[in-house]
């Protein structure tokens, strides 16, 4: 029997409700693909027709979740002034979005988000991981962007960001995250001042920049 897109989008959309339902109530290490399919109501089998591994479907619900933030993001960055307030605002909205799926985080960051991670080499078969970590980065070019109009002119702000500008603000995202994961503290406040002191130092750095000029040991 053939099968239909509509009903490849429904199969999909019902692994990974399942996945959010099932890593809630057992954790992410005690869910097997078994127990994903069965919840689906697919065969064993068929659950890898969609998604190459556990960690892919985890991936694609932590995808999920951070567009959705960033969308929130984007619709409200129009009234913040600086880079340094955007950047945390941002990284802020992700937090929020992300805390159903803090439980399985950390596989999506080492399997699909370090930043060692080659694009297209996550083993989600979606490039899940590598577009999450696009899509971030064109949020940090497009904002180095929006605040380069005033930026002084004795320090401007390069853009669009050299590559590693990209890898270091990557670094600190991701390290962020990582960092929030196993805070204890009341409402996450030592991954916010973290947050916030990543911010204000990826920023300054952009800003003893000059314009074009390469990085100390690079010829260019």
């Amino acid at each position: 029997m053939r099968v239909t897109r509509e009903t490849r989008i429904a199969t999909r959309a019902r692994i990974l409700d399942a996945a959010r339902t099932l890593f809630a109530a057992r954790g992410f290490d005690a869910t097997t693909t078994r127990d994903l399919a069965a919840e689906s109501g697919i065969a064993a089998g068929t659950l890898f027709n969609y998604f190459a591994s556990k960690e892919a479907i985890a991936t694609a619900i932590v995808r999920s979740a951070m567009r959705r933030a960033e969308a929130t993001f984007e619709r409200r960055s129009q009234t913040i002034t600086t880079l340094e307030e955007d950047l945390f605002a941002l990284a802020a909205a992700v937090l929020r979005e992300l805390r159903p799926c803090r439980g399985f985080l950390r596989p999506v960051l080492e399997a699909a988000m370090s930043p060692a991670v080659r694009d297209g080499a996550d083993g989600a078969g979606e490039g899940d991981g590598a577009s999450i970590r696009i899509a971030y980065l064109e949020l940090v070019q497009g904002l180095a962007a929006k605040h380069r109009a005033v930026t002084p002119v004795e320090t401007p702000l390069e853009t669009p960001l050299p590559t590693v500008a990209l890898q270091l603000a990557w670094t600190l995202y991701t390290g962020v995250l990582s960092f929030w994961i196993d805070d204890a503290s009341p409402d996450s406040e030592d991954t916010l001042a973290m947050l916030d002191e990543s911010t204000t130092m990826f920023v300054q750095w952009l800003r003893s920049r000059r314009p074009g000029e390469p990085e100390k040991g690079v010829t260019p």
